[in-house]
C-alpha cells in the first residue's frame, strides 16, 4: 500500500519528467523553502526567481541553447521589488509546477496573534464606545514596517499613481473607515465652487460648501481627512482632502478644487468622508496612524490571513524581448500593477489570476518613440477586486497603421474598479490592431471597455452589470477622433448595463465617433439607449437584436450646434487628423472617407446604417432625428417572442423555425451559445 505522501512524490516526479521533455532543458527549480546557495535542481532548488533568471543567463552566455524554464514550487513569493525580463532572458517560461498553488505577494503577512483588542489599550476612546469592543490594533512600527504610503488625489483627470498601504483579511480587501458607510451625503449648497481649471482657472483654491446633520462633530481627529465624490458631473469622480470643517455654519472647506468645481442640485453630487479614526465601525473597516505606525481595524471574525500591501511597482517588468511565457500564477497583495509588458514580442500569461491589486493587473504597451511589440496578451486568467481597470492593452503604429495584434482572451475580469471609478475600464484598448475576445467583464460602476485608436477587434465578449453607478456612459466607449475607425464589434452580448440610472449606453459612440461596424450582437436590457450615436458617422448595425429596451437608437446632430467647436478650424478634431496625415497613405486608401472628411460636411451624421436588425418589446426604435441614421425597410419590430430557443431563460439562440429568418431578408444565426468565457479544456499527459 502507497501511503499519501509517497502517492504525491511520485505524482510531482512524474510531472518533471514530462516538463523536461516538453521545454527540452533540465528546468531550473525555485521554491520558498530553497536557497540561493542551492544548484537550482528539484532536490535543491533556489529561493529567489531572480537567482534562478540569473543562472539561465549565464548558461546562454556559455552557448547554451534553449528553450528555458523556470518552474515554482507550492507557496508565497513575496515581492520587494521588480523581477525585470528583457533581451537576455527571450524565450523563457515562468511556471507552477503542475498542481501547485503559486502566490506572487507584494504585501507583509503579519501574524494574527500581533492583534489586539483596543478596548484593553490607551487608545479604546480614539472609536465609539458601542464598537470599541471590536476593534484590534497591530503596532507596525514594532514589527519593522514603517512605509504606509500617503494619500493622494485620485479620479478623473489625475494619473495613476500606487496606492498607499492597504489592509487584506483573508484575502478580501479591507477599506478605509468611512462615513457614511453605504451612502453619500448630498452638497446643500456650494458657497464657492473653487478654482475650475475646466474653465480657464488653473489656481489651487479649494472649495466650500454646506453638509446637512450634526455627524461630522463627532470627529476629533481631523489630521488626514478626506472625501470622495462626483462633485459635478456623474462621470467625474475626485477625491479632495478637507481643509477645515465647521460644525457650526455645518461648512466643508478642501484642500485642492475639483477639476469642474464644485456643484449641487444632481442626484450624483454628493461625497463620502475616508479616513476617520472614529468611523472605524463595520467589519471590512481600517484605519492607519501614520505618525504612531499602528493599524486599527473592525475584527470580521476568524482570521487566517492578515496582510497589509507594500509592493508599489510591478511584480514582473517584460521589455524589449521575446517569447516569455508565464502560467499559473497568482499575483495578489499590491499597490500597482501586477505585470507590465513594453516593446516585446510572444509574451503570454496563461492561467494566472490577479487580485486585490491597488492599479490594474496587466499593461501591454509599446516604447514611445521606441521598439513596437507584437503578439503580447492575456489567455484564460482571472481578474478582480483591482483599484483602477484589469487590462491596458495597448500597442500597434497609429502612423503607419501596423496592428500589433495584442490581446485579452476567455479572461474573467470583474470588480474592478475598487478605488478609482471612472475611466478605468475592464479593458482600456488603443493602437492599432488588437482584440479582446471570448471575455466575461462585468461588476463596475463605469465603462468596461474604453477605446481608442484603429481597426480592433471585439468578438464573443459577455458584458454586464457595468454603468451601475456613474451617469452619461457606456459599456463600450469611444469618442472624441474622427481618425479612430475601422473597428469590428460582433457577436458580444451586452445586458443588464447601467439599470436605473438615467444615461447609459452599452456602445456610446461619443463626440463625432466614427467608424465602427456591429454585426450579429444581443442588446438586453442594455442601458436607457444601446447605440448612442453622438453626432459621428459611418457607424453601421447589421444583423443585431435588441431586447426589453426602452430605446433602441438614440443619435444627434451635436457637431452642428452644441459640439461645433470641435470641428472648427485650428480646433481638436483638425488637430487630430493632422497628427496621422489623414489626406495621405496609409488612412486616406484604409478609409477612403477621410480623405475628403472637410469638403463632406463633417457635422452632419451620415452614413450610420441599420439593417437586418430585429427589435424585440423596444418601446422607442429611434430617438433623435431619423434622418441621421440610414434606417431600411429590412428590420423587424415585434412585442412577440419571435423563435428564441428559450425567452424566459435568456437563452436568445434562435430556433431554426424563428420567423426572424423569413421576415429579414439574409439575417444570419448569431451563435448566443459561443459567447462569453470558453471552457478550459485540460488535456491529459500521455
Amino acid at each position: 500500500m502507497i501511503n499519501s505522501s509517497k502517492k504525491r512524490y511520485l505524482f510531482l516526479l512524474f510531472s518533471l519528467i514530462i516538463s523536461q521533455l516538453s521545454f527540452g532543458l533540465k528546468p531550473v527549480y525555485v521554491s520558498p523553502t530553497g536557497s540561493d546557495s542551492g544548484d537550482g535542481s528539484f532536490n535543491s532548488p533556489f529561493f529567489t526567481i531572480q537567482k534562478a533568471r540569473d543562472l539561465i543567463r549565464s548558461k546562454k552566455m556559455s552557448g547554451e541553447k534553449g528553450p528555458y524554464s523556470i518552474l515554482l514550487g507550492k507557496g508565497d513569493y513575496y515581492f520587494e521589488h521588480t523581477l525585470s525580463l528583457d533581451q537576455q532572458d527571450n524565450g523563457l517560461y515562468i511556471s507552477s509546477i503542475k498542481g501547485e498553488k503559486v502566490r506572487f505577494t507584494g504585501g507583509i503577512s503579519i501574524n494574527p496573534a500581533e492583534a489586539h483588542p483596543v478596548a484593553e489599550s490607551e487608545k479604546g476612546d480614539m472609536f465609539q464606545l458601542k464598537v470599541r469592543n471590536h476593534i484590534l490594533m497591530v503596532n507596525l512600527k514594532k514589527l519593522g514596517i514603517t512605509d504606509y504610503g500617503i494619500l493622494t488625489q485620485f479620479g478623473f483627470g489625475h494619473p495613476l499613481s500606487a496606492t498607499g498601504m492597504e489592509l487584506f483579511i483573508n484575502g478580501k480587501s479591507s477599506h478605509l473607515s468611512r462615513w457614511p458607510n453605504d451612502s453619500i451625503v448630498p452638497l446643500v449648497n456650494v458657497l464657492d465652487k473653487g478654482s475650475v481649471a475646466a474653465e480657464g482657472d488653473k489656481g489651487t483654491r479649494g472649495g466650500r460648501f454646506t453638509y446637512s446633520g450634526n455627524h461630522p462633530s463627532l470627529w476629533k481627529h481631523r489630521e488626514d481627512i478626506w472625501i470622495f465624490g462626483y462633485f459635478r458631473y456623474g462621470w467625474a469622480d475626485d477625491a479632495i482632502q478637507i481643509a477645515s470643517i465647521d460644525t457650526v455654519g455645518r461648512i466643508l472647506t478642501t484642500v485642492q478644487p475639483h477639476l469642474y468645481g464644485f456643484s449641487s442640485g444632481q442626484k450624483w453630487n454628493g461625497w463620502y468622508a475616508y479616513n476617520i479614526a472614529e468611523e472605524v465601525d463595520e467589519p471590512g473597516e481600517y484605519y492607519i496612524d501614520r505618525r504612531e505606525g499602528i493599524l486599527y481595524f473592525y475584527n470580521p471574525g476568524k482570521i487566517d490571513r492578515l496582510e497589509v500591501s507594500v509592493l508599489k511597482d510591478p511584480f514582473i517588468a517584460i521589455s524589449e524581448t521575446s517569447d516569455i511565457g508565464i502560467n499559473g500564477i497568482m499575483f495578489e497583495c499590491a499597490g500597482g500593477i501586477g505585470v507590465e509588458i513594453k516593446g516585446a514580442n510572444n509574451c503570454v500569461l496563461k492561467r494566472c489570476s490577479f487580485l486585490n491589486l491597488g492599479l490594474y493587473a496587466v499593461s501591454i504597451d509599446d516604447i514611445k518613440d521606441g521598439v513596437a511589440g507584437k503578439k503580447n496578451g492575456l489567455k484564460d486568467c482571472k481578474i478582480s477586486q483591482t483599484g483602477a481597470g484589469g487590462v491596458h492593452l495597448f500597442g500597434g503604429n497609429r502612423k503607419t497603421l501596423n496592428s500589433a495584434g495584442n490581446f485579452v482572451e476567455n479572461c474573467s475580469i470583474h470588480d474592478f474598479n475598487r478605488i478609482t471609478k471612472t475611466y478605468c475600464a475592464g479593458v482600456q484598448i488603443t493602437g492599432v490592431g488588437n482584440r479582446i475576445s471570448h471575455c466575461e467583464i462585468f461588476n463596475s460602476p463605469h465603462v468596461a471597455i474604453l477605446l481608442s485608436g484603429n481597426d480592433h477587434l471585439i468578438e464573443y465578449n459577455d458584458i454586464h452589470d457595468v454603468c451601475q453607478s456613474t451617469d452619461d456612459v457606456g459599456a463600450l466607449y469611444y469618442g472624441r477622433n474622427p481618425s479612430e475607425r475601422g473597428h469590428q464589434v460582433r457577436y458580444n452580448y451586452f445586458h443588464a448595463i447601467g439599470l436605473n440610472h438615467a444615461h447609459t449606453s452599452a456602445v456610446y459612440h461619443d463626440d463625432g465617433a466614427c467608424g465602427m461596424a456591429l454585426f450579429g450582437n444581443v442588446f438586453y436590457k442594455a442601458g436607457s439607449w444601446p447605440s448612442l450615436i453622438g453626432g459621428g458617422s459611418d457607424n453601421s448595425y447589421i444583423n443585431n437584436i435588441f431586447i426589453d429596451c426602452p430605446v433602441a437608437f438614440y443619435v444627434d446632430n451635436r457637431l452642428q450646434n452644441w459640439a461645433k467647436d470641435m470641428v472648427a478650424k485650428g480646433e481638436i478634431f483638425e488637430k487630430d487628423l493632422n497628427e496621422i496625415n489623414y489626406n495621405k497613405l496609409p488612412y486616406s486608401l484604409r478609409y477612403i472617407e477621410l480623405s475628403k472628411y472637410w469638403a463632406d460636411n463633417p457635422a452632419l451624421p451620415k452614413r450610420n446604417v441599420v439593417d437586418r436588425n430585429v427589435f424585440v418589446r423596444v418601446k422607442t426604435v429611434i430617438e433623435g432625428d431619423k434622418k441621421f441614421l440610414e434606417y431600411s425597410d429590412n428590420n423587424f419590430v415585434t412585442d412577440l417572442d419571435p423563435g428564441f430557443v428559450n425567452d424566459k431563460e435568456h437563452n436568445f439562440k434562435l430556433k431554426k423555425s424563428s420567423e426572424i429568418f423569413t421576415k429579414v431578408t439574409g439575417f444570419e444565426q448569431i451563435p448566443f451559445e459561443k459567447i462569453g468565457i470558453r471552457k478550459i479544456v485540460k488535456h491529459k499527459q500521455k
